[in-house]
């Protein structure tokens, strides 16, 4: 919240410039957008319980979707790392840590590919942004050919018996490679391809959510592959940043995607603004909900599973 803050504080020059005219009587776009933000929170939630139950753990889906959502409250994160946090509620369940990792990582894999694949709708638009494209594309694949080839499992047997480092470190590491080891289990062609359809889906529908608002000022056409596009690229720029969120990287190139589209500064600023409310703030606020009713509810039902 803080970091947000500051983000605003260093735009205020900028937002002097925005008009809340569209914002009045365009309401319905902006529910629009809000509503295509919550089908692609649908569609994660399915996949992710695809994978739970690829690794052996068939949960009701109310809880794993709360669980899943809870984990927002924390996606203000370098790489939503802080969504791991929704480890928590299986551990009651008896669900190790590293097969809650191994499907999260798996998770951020697959939508970073499908991140890629609706940049290249605008790549020949955006020269500018190919270096970052480019780069995201070189990481997956060594990822995925690492993660596909090397033997995780006997690796993290041997970093367990290790006792030339630190406990504390091997543990740490040990952990690691049995997450993914987990990751690993899930790299079926099946599994693979749907994870892949149902990212590509959802992130499509946010990017479509964006050329929602965009459709606020009819003065400038933005094709909805040019939308999708848009919000992608700034996506990736804003997960190679590392800033919590992608906060104010994410925000700068979309601004100046937009821009470059013909719209003025203060209303490709009003799109973003609106755009990250109700894409990452809204996960965030639904996110602390989820908690809400995890504490409530569902943690005390699932103390007394066997």
């Amino acid at each position: 919240m803080a970091f947000a803050v500051v983000c605003l504080y260093g735009l205020r020059n900028d937002i002097a410039l925005v008009s809340l005219a569209p914002l009045a009587r365009s309401w319905d776009l902006v529910a629009l957008a809000a509503l295509c933000s919550l089908l692609n929170y649908a569609l994660r939630i399915a996949r992710w319980h695809r994978y739970l139950l690829r690794l052996g753990h068939d949960l009701p889906l109310g809880f794993t979707s709360l669980t899943y959502i809870a984990g927002f409250a924390f996606t203000v994160s370098p790489g939503k790392v802080g969504e791991m946090a929704r480890a928590r509620y299986y551990s009651h369940l008896g669900i190790s840590l590293s097969d809650v990792a191994g499907a999260f990582f798996l998770e951020r894999l697959m939508d970073v590919i499908a991140m890629i694949v609706l940049a290249s709708l605008i790549v020949t638009a955006t020269p500018r942004y190919e270096f970052a494209m480019w780069s995201a594309g070189g990481i997956t694949i060594v990822v995925l050919a690492c993660l596909a080839l090397l033997p995780w499992t006997s690796l993290s047997r041997k970093l367990a018996a290790e006792t030339r480092l630190p406990r504390p470190l091997t543990r740490f590491i040990a952990g690691a490679a049995k997450a993914l080891a987990a990751a690993r289990s899930l790299l079926t062609p099946g599994v693979l391809l749907i994870g892949f359809a149902l990212g590509l889906v959802a992130w499509g529908l946010e990017g479509l959510g964006l050329y929602a608002l965009g459709s606020m000022l009819p003065a400038v056409h933005l094709a909805p592959a040019t939308g999708v596009g848009i919000y992608a690229v700034a996506v990736l720029v804003g997960a190679l940043s590392l800033l919590p969120g992608g906060l104010g990287s994410t925000e700068t190139v979309m601004t100046a995607l937009l821009a470059t589209q013909g719209y003025a500064l203060g209303d490709a600023l009003l799109i973003t603004i609106l755009c990250r409310i109700v894409t990452l703030w809204l996960a965030v606020c639904i996110g602390w909900l989820a908690v809400f009713v995890l504490r409530q509810k569902w943690v005390p039902m699932v103390s007394s599973w066997p």
